[in-house]
């Protein structure tokens, strides 16, 4: 990954693009992880108040992937919290980017890990185990699929179908 990359020199060079392959993320999510910067290949969850397919990505090697969580936009549960970004770092994924809710802002904050979510929310989930996972998720009506390529910096996050 080339952490030089700019998402408004992405955007520039695509602004003109009418294929769709090409996406931007809304300016809904905040920044909570360690590193403001951060791309790499789409791993997806999809899941909604129960993490359970969440903790077992970020257990796995990430090998530099970004997470998306599809957690449909609800505020009610956090589906990542300081241990699984510990483990996200510790097993070298890229990013998290979840639709969704996160708590432990300073652990989160401490983690050398990308992590971008709707809102802090203390509340944790309960273990149902359901959800999917790699599969096309729609995060704040933008589909992102597995093995695209997310680019998130301090001015946005944006989706390729491959690098840049």
């Amino acid at each position: 990954m080339n952490p030089d990359f700019s998402t408004c020199d992405l955007c520039d060079a695509h602004k003109n693009d009418s294929d769709g392959a090409f996406r931007v993320l809304p300016p809904a999510f905040r920044s909570f992880g360690g590193r403001a910067r951060f791309a790499g290949p789409v791993a997806t969850v999809k899941c909604h108040e129960d993490n359970t397919l969440v903790k077992a990505a970020l257990d796995s090697p990430g090998a530099g992937r970004v997470l998306v969580v599809d957690g449909g936009g609800s505020l009610r549960r956090a589906l990542v919290g300081g241990n699984l970004a510990a483990a996200a770092a510790r097993n070298g994924w890229a990013g998290i980017v979840v639709d969704g809710a996160v708590r432990d802002a300073a652990e989160l904050a401490a983690a050398a890990v990308g992590i971008r979510a709707l809102a802090l929310m203390p509340l944790p989930t309960e273990k149902r185990n359901q959800g999917q996972a790699e599969v096309a998720v729609t995060i704040q009506g933008v589909i992102v699929r597995p093995g695209e390529w997310l680019y998130a910096d301090e001015d946005g996050m944006v989706v390729l179908p491959q690098p840049a």
